[in-house]
């Protein structure tokens, strides 16, 4: 990090935490993550009241969060695993959402510093 503060004249260049942090607190990203978060709650509802087992409700927050939780999709079958791959996944695309809708606001030709 070159600046020490505010007062030095530049502004501390971006690094990755604080891009992703960035791009999480774009309005666009955070209406995802809470569909994401009400889908995930009501499958979830819906799969343990189920008394068949036969619930297909998860299939709907796995696909809100593809491609990113189909990867981790195929790790031990769990429930903890489903959740973590709804919850990495929706991470990870809030992310993308972000970033894309920050750069569609900022306009051609201005760099992004963050602000």
């Amino acid at each position: 990090m070159t600046g020490t503060g505010s007062d030095s004249g530049r502004s501390l260049p971006l690094t990755f935490p604080r891009r992703v942090r960035h791009a999480l607190g774009d309005i666009a990203a955070l209406v995802y993550l809470g569909i994401c978060a009400v889908l995930l709650v009501w499958a979830l509802v819906v799969t343990i009241t189920d008394s068949t087992d036969e619930s297909m409700a998860l299939v709907i927050p796995m696909l809100a969060t593809a491609p990113a939780s189909f990867v981790l999709f195929w790790l031990p079958d769990a429930a903890a695993m489903v959740v973590l791959a709804v919850v990495v996944g929706a991470l990870v695309n809030a992310t993308v959402i972000g970033w894309c809708s920050r750069v569609l606001r900022r306009g051609p030709g201005k760099p992004d510093r963050g602000e």
